[in-house]
């Protein structure tokens, strides 16, 4: 009797407004943690006191001093409100940044001295050198905003893009110099295109030389790019937006490359490959000589390039080859303390092997040899200075992460081992000797450590709030499962989550909520913090089991199981899911299996509408989130990697992964949600599909937020999404 009334208190306590209310349940949690360069100051954002999703800067002298403000937004523009630009509005949505507030700062140069912090169109200079932080506005705003700002290495300099051209200020006083033209809506230099964010992970689009004398900067011309108009349909007004989005075979913004010298007086054009289409990756070697990783439209080869500082003429270092696509990175380090033919050793990943994995690329003769040899893929790097070398890498079939430092010899170890089943991340500092490690797990929010990577002194953890007490009493337990993929041999990772309550249906079996993302580039069954940790264990407590499932396709696995949707989106993911689905009742007792339902967003929102426009689908009922319905709609990067060129979407990959010709085959509950503003996945995606659902006489249901973006971000709107999610499970898989 007293755990059915402590089982019933929960209940009552977790509610869909508590989920959803300020503060969180997991806490105020700090985002954007930095070490500064010289590792004497641990800087962040902190949510405010007042607001959860207003942020603040604030940062602790190391290593034992105590956490201080150093700005707000009242610090700097006092009751005025923050001014963005729809630009502005549009890099924050390709960064996944929520919140608002001070949303950016970066450290200025090596010195420790120094943040730049972006505000409502204005550069502000934060000076740490005294007892109290000193704030001035070092760049006003304009008629357009100061964008991406960075400081050279020596701190002396500060370069900023303003109404799509490049300029340079000198911090101890003076004007600022104007080093490119022609900036305009469509003609930029020194901003990273839309493909660059979204696809590839390049926000940068311009880097300071070692020396600070230059800058490499990348012009982009969107003038050849199809624009998109998007009615921003609000509950007050609608808005027309002009976007320029390259949608699948049209054409992609012109990209060139140039070095700038920092004081004006000319330029230098860096050439890149004729079938380049894309620059993924740039920077500066330490002897002065810029480079460039450059892909093809098919992306099956990146180039590495570096140019002769004077003539600019390029050198090909390697080409990287793969006969579906190459995975982009930001490994590349020189290694000065690895000499190969009498030039630093270049750090570089790939997948050859099969796996990710490191290797030493020979910068004169372009040979490489392998370096590590793990079990699982690597993930990404974390620092490399002297002889070591700490990457973040896969364990546990992707489920799990870790730490591990590497030797230049290949000698490998796991840092600062412990139990399993968590998931750990982190960044370094420039010389390697510390790093911020983020680890969390099931159900337990990260928590952010300043750590020595020899594990000399103790951790210092960085001060944030403690969760609520009630999401220790409600945080589910999983169940850890092995399920067989369509192919009947490739284990599928999964979890389940059992339901609280009681089946009331006369059989006394249960239903089941299945959530899965199914698309490529990322995974979503791992040891870690899930922020819908609190809505599933509410689902839990409606009576429905939750089920959790990573497909093929899907990352943080081997090569051959994340290349599975090569040119075929909408059918091995689905296969995947379907005998997922239908293996569940044989593994865990009390499932109805005619009473699965599933959710997804994005990818997982085309997953989900896939899944009901077949006659052999195991749901009962679905709701999709900003789905892809046409991926003639959606960008030439991510599409084209996958998929190929649409011919028109006569290509038989387009045609087999469009979800129009298939309206004719619902027959089961569907919802579609959509933010009108959603600048990713258009809002058109959903509109096609909802017309050819009607041609077909077909009912659905459809659920629209004004004026929201891919995210539907805000408290306001995310209570009414999970509300509407719970109320169309509980109508559509309760008996």
């Amino acid at each position: 009797m007293a755990h059915a009334a402590q089982d019933q208190a929960l209940a009552s306590a977790l509610t869909l407004e508590r989920i959803q209310a300020d503060p969180p349940l997991a806490g105020r949690q700090p985002r954007a943690a930095q070490l500064s360069p010289a590792g004497r100051w641990l800087s962040y954002l902190q949510p405010s006191q007042a607001d959860s999703e207003l942020l603040e800067l604030w940062a602790r002298p190391l290593p034992a001093g105590e956490p201080r403000r150093l700005a707000a937004v009242s610090d700097l523009i006092g009751d005025q409100p923050v001014r963005l630009s729809e630009a502005e509005k549009m890099a924050l949505e390709r960064r996944r940044v929520r919140g608002s507030g001070i949303t950016s700062y970066l450290w200025c140069g090596d010195s420790d001295q120094r943040l730049i912090v972006p505000l409502s169109g204005a550069l502000y200079l934060i000076d740490v050198q005294g007892d109290k932080p000193q704030a001035r506005r070092l760049v006003e705003a304009g008629k357009a905003p100061a964008r991406e700002p960075q400081c050279d290495t020596a701190g002396r300099q500060l370069a900023y893009v303003r109404g799509g051209n490049l300029f340079v200020q000198p911090l101890a006083g003076g004007k600022p110099r104007q080093l490119s033209q022609g900036g305009s809506d469509t003609h930029s230099t020194g901003l990273a295109e839309f493909i660059a964010e979204e696809e590839l992970g390049r926000h940068k689009g311009f880097w300071w030389s070692p020396d600070g004398q230059r800058l490499l900067a990348l012009e982009v011309d969107e003038g050849p790019v199809p624009v998109k108009t998007r009615a921003q349909i609000f509950a007050d007004r609608t808005e027309m937006t002009q976007q320029r989005y390259p949608a699948a075979g049209q054409a992609n913004a012109i990209v060139k490359a140039w070095v700038y010298e920092a004081s004006g007086r000319g330029r230098l054009a860096l050439p890149q490959p004729k079938d380049a289409e894309y620059v993924a990756r740039a920077g500066w070697f330490a002897d002065g000589k810029p480079w460039l990783q450059t892909l093809t439209r098919d992306q099956r080869r990146l180039d590495l390039l570096e140019f002769d500082a004077r003539s600019g003429k390029p050198r090909t270092l390697l080409s990287e080859q793969d006969e579906a696509w190459v995975e982009v990175h930001d490994d590349l380090r020189e290694l000065p303390a690895k000499l190969l033919s009498g030039q630093p050793a270049l750090l570089w990943s790939s997948e050859r092997s099969g796996r990710r994995q490191y290797w030493l690329l020979d910068r004169v003769s372009g040979a490489l040899q392998p370096l590590t040899q793990q079990a699982e893929a690597v993930a990404h790097l974390v620092c490399a200075a002297g002889d070591r070398i700490v990457f973040a890498g896969a364990t546990e079939r992707g489920r799990g992460r870790e730490l591990f430092e590497t030797t230049l010899a290949g000698q490998t170890r796991m840092l600062q081992p412990g139990e399993p089943r968590r998931w750990r991340d982190a960044s370094g500092d420039k010389a390697c000797q510390q790093m911020l490690v983020t680890q969390s797990q099931w159900g337990q929010p990260a928590v952010t450590e300043l750590r020595a990577i020899d594990g000399g002194r103790a951790p210092l953890r960085l001060d944030t709030d403690r969760p609520d007490p009630l999401l220790a009493q409600i945080a589910p337990a999983v169940q850890a499962l092995d399920l067989l993929a369509a192919d009947g041999k490739t284990m599928l990772n999964a979890f389940y989550l059992p339901p609280l309550k009681a089946s009331s249906a006369a059989n006394g079996k249960h239903a089941v909520i299945v959530r899965a993302y199914g698309g490529p580039g990322t995974a979503t069954v791992a040891w870690r913090w899930d922020g819908d940790t609190p809505l599933l264990a509410y689902w839990q407590r409606q009576g429905f089991g939750v089920l959790l499932v990573d497909t093929r396709g899907m990352a943080q696995r081997d090569r051959s199981f994340t290349r599975a949707h090569y040119r075929a989106f909408g059918q091995v993911e689905v296969a995947d899911l379907f005998a997922a689905v239908r293996q569940l009742p044989t593994l865990v007792p009390g499932v109805d299996a005619a009473r699965i339902g599933f959710t997804g967003w994005s990818y997982g929102g085309f997953l989900a509408a896939r899944s009901m426009l077949d006659a052999d689908t195991p749901f009962a009922a679905a709701i999709g989130i900003a789905p892809p319905t046409d991926w003639t709609l959606y960008d030439t990067a991510y599409t084209e990697r996958y998929l190929g060129l649409p011919d028109g979407g006569k290509a038989a990959a387009y045609q087999q992964g469009s979800l129009l010709p298939r309206a004719k085959l619902l027959a089961k509950p569907l919802m579609l949600v959509h933010g009108t503003a959603d600048d990713n996945v258009l809002f058109e995606n959903s509109l096609r599909l909802i017309t050819a659902l009607q041609n077909e006489g077909k009912l659905f249901e459809t659920v629209i937020y004004p004026g929201k973006a891919h995210g539907i971000a805000g408290r306001a709107s995310r209570l009414h999404l999970s509300r509407t999610e719970t109320d169309f499970f509980i109508r559509h898989l309760k008996p």
